[in-house]
């Protein structure tokens, strides 16, 4: 009878965690979870082992395959619970037979379990009573039903992934690399023979933003798993891009003249809400991600003295670059060179 209640108990958490991972598309907020018990459990001794690996390039190369063979690793813990926990059930309740009229032990059990969750069918065990014949139709049931998740759940994981780093490489050119909201707003302002913040392109780039930050936020709370993805470039990832938007939104509504800040709040309240939301829970998302990277110096922008009382976003003389504050009392106001 223990065996049936400890066998139902894990085939329900198995269950329940893997409904929530996979189908439900909001983040659970309670004290255990199968998964994130998992990742905590995994991801943090990762993290220790590729700090002794040298050079950096090899430390990101090792640190780069957590996130796809977590996930491969997690299916087979859902598998395996499964098994498991069918197994106590049907040691539980008896009534099988063997062929060779062996004694069935806990281990034969288990292994006609597995054989069943898999579909094998070898027949060499056979359930003889209508309990034991009802739980094999059952696990076979859900050995197909493991099968199509497996097939469904994968693509969707790496075209969420995809999705997420065509915008990241994007911002390469746009930014720098690592990006920098000062080089982004400089190379708007310098992108033609007349530089100048024109309105227009720079409310199509923070739209564009806009909504990658909120398909940043529907994607990695449906699946979590992404956030431990790394990009595939040096240099890249999600979080520095998310920070760098939000440096470029701060600055734009500090005030710069002849540039209207409506689409900026509205990116930077986009922006606020995924980083809230996606590193709800210290050390998971944002660790994952910068983990291992050695801290660069940023590439310093030379600085100009603004004589007007007013913020210009113009461009200064040809070959210099640079954004400075502005000496108003009471007022935080930035001017552009390029």
């Amino acid at each position: 009878m223990i065996g049936v209640v400890l066998g139902v108990a894990i085939i329900w958490v198995v269950l329940l965690d893997a409904f929530e991972t996979v189908v439900l598309p909001r983040r659970v907020l309670r004290n255990f979870k199968l998964t994130a018990y998992f990742y905590r459990r995994t991801w943090l001794p990762w993290r220790r082992v590729a700090g002794l690996i040298r050079p950096a390039s090899r430390q990101q190369n090792f640190l780069g395959y957590f996130g796809p063979l977590s996930l491969i690793v997690l299916l087979g813990i859902w598998a395996s619970g499964l098994i498991l926990g069918f197994a106590l059930v049907q040691y539980g309740i008896g009534g099988h037979e063997q062929l060779s009229q062996e004694r069935l032990t806990f281990g034969r059990i288990l292994y006609h379990s597995g054989e069943t969750f898999f579909t094998l069918g070898y027949g060499d065990i056979l359930p003889t009573t209508g309990g034991a014949r009802a739980l094999s139709v059952i696990e076979s049931g859900m050995g197909f039903a493991f099968l199509g998740l497996v097939v469904g759940y994968i693509p969707v994981i790496y075209s969420s992934f995809s999705r997420r780093e065509i915008q990241i490489s994007m911002l390469d050119a746009r930014a720098g690399s690592p990006p920098s909201a000062v080089e982004l707003l400089v190379r708007l302002a310098g992108r033609s023979d007349d530089p100048g913040m024109d309105q227009s392109v720079l409310d199509e780039v923070l739209r564009e933003w806009e909504r990658w930050a909120a398909e940043l936020l529907e994607a990695q709370i449906s699946y979590p798993v992404l956030t431990f993805f790394r990009s595939q470039h040096s240099n890249q990832s999600w979080l520095a891009a998310l920070t760098t938007m939000l440096d470029v939104t701060s600055l734009l509504l500090t005030g710069i003249e002849g540039v209207h800040p409506g689409q900026a709040k509205l990116t930077g309240m986009e922006c606020r809400a995924a980083a809230a939301r996606t590193l709800l829970r210290p050390g998971s998302a944002g660790s994952a991600e910068t983990a291992g990277t050695r801290k660069r110096r940023m590439p310093t922008v030379p600085l100009v003295a603004a004589q007007p009382e007013t913020v210009s976003a113009t461009a200064g003389s040809p070959g210099s670059t640079g954004l400075t504050k502005a000496k108003r009392p009471g007022c935080a106001a930035w001017t552009l060179r390029t």
